[in-house]
């Protein structure tokens, strides 16, 4: 593989663009913070990418050490990529750049994608104002776009999930995305929306009864 280009500055700001400053490694990232992914997967989910430069960007991120790539046992028998714990380290680093970001949901445009899941980190981030301190939990989240679950409190492992929990989850919140976003935006605190009644919560665990009693 040919040499990556680097800003051959010492600064730890400059280091870590080395690794992930190139356009569309972030956003891999945001997608392996689910879990192990297949390649067609992480395709499908980034719309935009072209194959050349997935495939040059998961490189890369194995040569870092920012991702692994492994076979399934079989019937799946397909190869798919993960984060490291140093890729996971990246967490808060998307959850800081998303709530830097969040004032550019104020208008979707046309040409935008969207994805039920792209709402995961956010909400995780708006969810930290909340008394969700009632031990790990599985938070399952339906949207118009789709679904899409929250492992409260989780410390290794995925951060969420696509889809339904697999298995149940111990509460879930539905909402329409004007909602989320106003969630994700600051505009609306979670609480806040199941008190005006934009947002249902259902789920008698400790977490679905922390989230009403909030």
């Amino acid at each position: 593989m040919p040499p990556r280009r680097r800003y051959d500055q010492y600064c730890s700001a400059a280091r870590a663009l080395d690794l992930v400053g190139d356009r569309w490694t972030l956003l891999i990232v945001r997608e392996l913070l689910a879990g192990p992914r297949r390649y067609t997967d992480l395709h499908a989910d980034l719309p935009g990418v072209s194959t050349d430069v997935l495939a040059s960007r998961l490189k890369d991120m194995e040569r870092d050490a920012l991702a692994t790539r492994r076979r399934l046992r079989p019937p799946g028998a397909a190869y798919v990529y993960e984060l490291t714990p140093r890729g996971r380290g990246l967490l808060p680093v998307l959850q800081a750049l998303g709530e830097w970001g969040r004032d550019g949901l104020e208008e979707r445009r046309p040409t935008d994608a969207v994805r039920a899941h792209w709402f995961a980190l956010p909400l995780l981030t708006a969810l930290r104002g909340v008394n969700t301190d009632t031990g790990p939990g599985i938070l399952e989240v339906g949207l118009e776009e789709g679904n899409f679950h929250l492992f409260i409190g989780a410390e290794d492992g995925p951060v969420y999930g696509e889809g339904l929990a697999p298995g149940g989850a111990d509460a879930r919140l539905v909402m329409d995305e004007g909602t989320c976003t106003a969630v994700v935006r600051g505009e609306l605190t979670v609480p806040e929306g199941i008190r005006a009644g934009r947002i249902t919560v259902t789920g008698d665990s400790p977490l679905g009864k922390a989230l009403r009693e909030e």
